[in-house]
């Protein structure tokens, strides 16, 4: 057996009910915390609060976030376009430059999340993007749209990986699906309600000489700003100690967070932690993934408008068309994440998602009657928000501690999400064939490269048994958080 080094020799460590081990860093957190079992129903009561403060705020937030990104797909059919003199391949340019500072901000921010806190970060971010997607309906020409697009991406790249951090700081492994689950149905909600918000206020046009168009950005972003105020005052710092909860709720939230001790880790930034995700296999192949899964994400809740109107349907029916299509995505979502978090089961549902998503571009990209292209839309949108969430659940549970998952996901974020770029170059033109095509060969490709993560996933669990048995020799660089021995990863 490889000799280790007393940096990697192992504190006491106690299993948890998942499976996973907890290591005691923390001096406040005592090993009889972690010891303790708390009773089912009362911790089921502690979720039940939890969820009813929490879940609402950040579906809130992120809604806003959503619904000030996409809307540029509304005021696409409406004669934005036209009424700022925006060529198609300009418009195009305009959709793909909002991910140039996503991605770039992303990381940064995740790893500044702790040290700003979350209350100031994540609420001063959406006041910014709020007070930009106001100033949205006062702009005149293209370069305007340009630098609105920008500074919007330089704020919401923040908001999903810490939201996504955010609620690795309150759940367990195992109840983390369903939570993020609520973020992907936001953003499900944000096109069926940007669509039926976008439906009424362009009815406004001409109210104060303006287009319809212009009231869509001045609205929703007063609507945003509303929601920093809730940021602000209804999201805490320290989850565990947050204003919602007792005394027996603050030692219940204690108990829980050293039974997940090994998960967090230290409250201490370490660039090892940065430098050991980079040599991080299944972060590399999450980020494929979740880059092929965005695709789709972004071309379909952006152009869907689009695309529905290219089947034949007035701009003004297609904005209410795509309501029922985004509900039926996020039920769908809802469905599979709780079925995942109760098997700890990941990947599987994954690529079963993408089998309708396959489906649905064919029967789209096939000389079908419109009524079965219509239905396609409904088929995609079951892969377009189940992929890429559950992958980044898949994700999100698999590597500990703190700042190890904070650089994963934000590394995993900022290479994904460079497919918004691609997605507002491959919809340009009706009846968009090749942003249809294109999205069904990413499906493919992220199938693919699921079945390789998977494979590699089992096999790690499978190397630490074997050293755990003393089958073979312990040649692991890396013997903390995730690379415990006893640290199951979820297949």
């Amino acid at each position: 057996m490889a000799s280790t080094t007393p940096v990697d020799a192992p504190e006491p460590k106690h299993e948890s009910h998942n499976g996973s081990v907890s290591e005691h860093s923390d001096p406040e957190i005592s090993s009889p915390a972690a010891e303790e079992k708390l009773h089912p129903q009362a911790e089921r009561k502690l979720l039940i609060k939890l969820d009813a403060v929490f879940v609402p705020i950040i579906m809130l937030v992120y809604l806003s976030c959503f619904l000030d990104r996409t809307n540029i797909g509304n005021v696409r059919v409406a004669g934005m376009p036209e009424d700022i003199g925006a060529s198609p391949a300009e418009f195009s340019t305009a959709v793909s430059i909002f991910y140039a500072t996503y991605v770039a901000f992303e990381t940064p921010w995740t790893l500044l999340l702790k040290k700003l806190t979350p209350r100031l970060l994540l609420a001063a971010l959406c006041v910014v993007w709020s007070v930009t997607t106001i100033f949205s309906g006062f702009i005149t020409s293209v370069g305007g749209l340009y630098a609105a697009r920008l500074v919007l991406g330089a704020c919401e790249g923040g908001l999903f990986p810490g939201l996504n951090l955010y609620l690795t700081m309150v759940y367990k492994r195992e109840e983390q699906a369903k939570r993020v689950s609520y973020l992907f149905v936001c953003t499900a909600l944000s096109g069926a309600f940007g669509g039926l918000l976008a439906f009424v206020l362009l009815k406004m046009d001409g109210i104060a000489g303006k287009a319809g168009w212009r009231w869509v950005y001045i609205m929703e972003g007063i609507f945003s700003l509303f929601i920093a105020v809730v940021v602000w005052f209804g999201l805490p710092n320290d989850p565990s100690n947050a204003y919602f909860l007792n005394d027996e709720e603050k030692r219940m939230m204690r108990v829980r967070a050293a039974q997940r001790a090994q998960y967090m880790g230290s409250d201490e930034f370490n660039w090892d932690e940065v430098w050991i995700t980079l040599r991080d296999v299944k972060m590399w192949i999450s980020a494929a993934i979740q880059f092929c899964q965005d695709i789709l994400l972004y071309g379909f809740s952006t152009f869907l408008p689009s695309i529905i109107t290219s089947m034949g349907f007035s701009s003004l029916d297609a904005q209410y068309l795509t309501i029922p299509v985004y509900i039926l995505g996020g039920l769908s979502f809802l469905a599979l994440a709780f079925v995942s978090d109760r098997l700890c089961v990941r990947g599987p549902f994954v690529a079963f998602a993408n089998v309708f998503g396959i489906v649905g571009y064919i029967l789209i990209l096939c000389p079908t009657p419109n009524g079965v292209k219509f239905f396609g839309t409904f088929l995609c949108a079951v892969a377009v928000y189940n992929g890429p969430g559950l992958n980044l659940t898949w994700l999100n549970v698999n590597v500990a501690p703190h700042y190890r998952r904070a650089a994963a996901i934000g590394i995993q974020q900022s290479l994904a999400n460079s497919a918004g770029i691609v997605a507002g170059q491959i919809y340009r033109t009706a009846p968009y064939v090749l942003g249809n095509a294109f999205s069904v060969g990413a499906l493919g490709l992220a199938q693919v490269l699921i079945g390789i993560k998977w494979l590699y996933i089992r096999r790690c669990n499978s190397l630490k048994e074997k050293i755990q048995a003393g089958e073979v020799e312990d040649t692991r660089r890396v013997k903390t958080g995730d690379w415990e021995l006893d640290f199951k990863y979820h297949l």
